[in-house]
């Protein structure tokens, strides 16, 4: 039986007190990878936000990672997001430290104690992300490419169930996305589950997956037209 990570039923997502998106019933399983694409305004955003506890789920019924949204108290949105990685579109990295005092921050912050697990996860998820020599430099010394790279490194520290990659690609050049799609691909190879806003249908065709599409107030999967662009 696939294990569910996440399931909405009948949710309806609000943008401030617009109603923005009606009756979304949405499945994802452990081990996928999902596309969630539309529009600015369509509603995408709104719809991650809501995953990750920024904004309550009002109508509908959800659950992700074991969290209850309809019962989700703020007092458990830390605990929510440990088991959530997400990686954000503007890298979201504190320039006043190195890219391994970003993610020992990170770590210290939701309750590692013993320095030596913590410097041997920290260099472990940066290995995974092609970043293993580059824990001392400083954020602005990092190409965004890179930046994006540190920012999936940190979603990775506390092994969770579930990335929500909120346009992980959106301040990148084209060259520059596939290869942080293709970190997102390898971490997904190695069995994690993603779901990734995105408007680049670019990286869609060249990495077939799972579509869902947010239009005219609605959730809906989009059937993949080819995958003779697949390399």
């Amino acid at each position: 039986m696939p294990e569910a990570v996440l399931t909405l039923q009948g949710a309806q997502i609000f943008q401030r007190e617009n109603l923005i998106l009606s009756d979304v019933n949405l499945l994802i399983n452990k081990g996928e990878f999902v596309y969630l694409i539309g529009k600015t305004g369509s509603g995408k955003s709104s719809l991650m936000k809501t995953l990750y506890g920024e904004l309550p789920l009002e109508k509908g019924k959800g659950s992700i990672v074991g969290f209850d949204l309809n019962e989700l108290k703020e007092s458990e949105i830390p605990f929510l997001r440990r088991k959530l990685g997400v990686v954000f579109q503007d890298f979201n990295l504190l320039n006043d430290r190195n890219v391994f005092s970003n993610l020992h921050f990170v770590l210290k912050a939701t309750g590692w104690k013993d320095e030596m697990l913590m410097k041997d996860k920290v260099n472990e998820v940066l290995g995974k992300v092609g970043m293993e020599t580059k824990g001392f430099k400083m954020p602005y010394q990092l190409s965004g490419g890179e930046q994006q790279r540190v920012g999936i490194a940190r979603a990775l520290l506390n092994d969770p169930d579930l990335i929500l990659a909120d346009e992980p690609t959106g301040n990148l050049d084209p060259v520059t996305s596939v290869g942080v799609l293709n970190v997102l691909k390898e971490i997904h190879d190695s069995g994690k589950t993603i779901l990734m806003a995105t408007h680049d249908y670019a990286l869609i065709l060249k990495f077939p997956f799972k579509t869902l599409k947010c239009e005219g107030g609605e959730l809906f999967e989009v059937q993949q037209k080819s995958s003779a662009a697949h390399k």
